[in-house]
């Protein structure tokens, strides 16, 4: 579909041009001997031209054919002259610009062989000049109308881009709640599944230590429904896109804690200073502790694991050891795709390797990604 020139609103176009065709002829009339004087034939035609317009939105291939066949009609019976060729002039920038090229170029070649053609028959020299300048503005007409053509596909794709880059953004923001979702959830419910088996054995074997079992599930499902709370209501199309602060490197101890009450034993060593590390890297170095250890739990079958943090050069390691079953042969699941995803995002790489037994999960984040890899 062309994209057609907006620019004014048609009924201003419309009634501006009848007035200035109407009282400039009247004006006109009025200081030169016409041949024939004006009558309403004369100011049928007149408003004719400006009629046409209207279909520009519409029908444009309507336009300059009416708006020609006024003008011609109107001097070829002799009336006064005056600004009855500003309808005709209009039409042809706007055919052009609403995309017609082939009626616009025709319309001024019309416009252009009658000036001729009259400038001819009445024998005159400074005819033939003026002659000249109609040609030349006809076509300089079709060349306005296809600089606004032009100009307004160059906006529309300006436009079009904008939009798509705003909704990449909106899409790539919306992916990344939805990671942090799966990474509490999952967490979260490992947690309390483990710490429900824990008090179900104990309610038979030991009901005195099933207390502090309770009380790590409440804590875990309060933690969690409110994190997931924070995360679901930005989803809402009222709500801004900025969540509660974001986690980061100083409650990886609480992870660690939290793995243990599970029943893991769990390393944790620490060598940097978080001051060091930005606030896209720390949550995720967070996001990744948090599921990878959610991973030995469910899966693995490990008995210990160790978070090891570290900065070497320009990038924070993160790496997950376990002394489980490792992957098995099994194909990548939600959770370490979407730990690949959030570490790509930030410049970084993410690698899984065999321990025999067990499996090493390892995150390489640079402190200063690349801007293009910037979320």
């Amino acid at each position: 579909m062309q994209r057609r020139f907006q620019g004014p609103p048609t009924s201003f176009i419309v009634i501006a041009v009848a007035l200035i065709q109407v009282l400039g002829t009247v004006f006109s009339a009025n200081h030169q001997a016409a041949p024939r004087s004006l009558d309403p034939l004369a100011f049928l035609l007149l408003l004719a031209g400006p009629a046409a317009l209207a279909f520009r939105t519409r029908r444009p291939a309507v336009m300059l054919p009416i708006t020609l066949a006024a003008t011609s009609i109107y001097l070829l019976l002799g009336y006064a002259w005056g600004p009855i060729v500003l309808s005709l002039a209009l039409s042809i920038i706007l055919t052009a610009a609403a995309g017609l090229r082939w009626l616009a170029w025709l319309g001024a070649g019309i416009s252009a062989a009658a000036v001729v053609l009259m400038a001819v028959l009445a024998g005159d020299e400074t005819g033939l000049v003026r002659a000249s300048a109609g040609v030349a503005w006809a076509a300089i007409l079709v060349l306005i109308g296809e600089g606004f053509r032009r100009r307004g596909e160059r906006m529309a794709e300006y436009r079009r881009r904008r939009e798509a880059a705003k909704q990449a953004e909106r899409d790539e923001y919306r992916l990344t709640l939805a990671r942090d979702i799966h990474d509490v959830v999952a967490h979260s419910l490992s947690m309390i599944n483990v710490q429900a088996s824990v008090a179900l054995h104990l309610g038979t074997n030991d009901p005195e230590k099933l207390r502090p079992a309770l009380e790590a599930i409440k804590a875990a499902s309060k933690e969690s429904l409110a994190e997931v709370r924070q995360l679901l209501g930005v989803l809402r199309d009222d709500a801004p896109l900025s969540p509660a602060a974001p986690p980061h490197l100083g409650r990886i101890p609480e992870l660690v804690e939290d793995a243990r009450r599970g029943g893991l034993e769990v390393r944790f060593e620490n060598s940097i200073d978080g001051d060091r590390v930005g606030t896209a890297q720390q949550e995720a170095a967070y996001r990744i502790v948090q599921e990878g250890l959610s991973n030995v739990r469910r899966h693995s079958g490990a008995a210990s694991a160790v978070v090891h943090l570290d900065v070497a050069g320009n990038a924070l390691t993160v790496r997950i050891d376990d002394d489980g079953a490792g992957l098995r042969g099994a194909p990548a699941g939600n959770g370490l795709r979407g730990m690949r995803e959030r570490v790509e995002a930030l410049g970084g790489a993410l690698g899984l390797t065999s321990l025999e037994p067990g499996l090493r999960v390892e995150a390489n984040l640079p402190l200063n990604p690349v801007q293009g890899h910037q979320a």
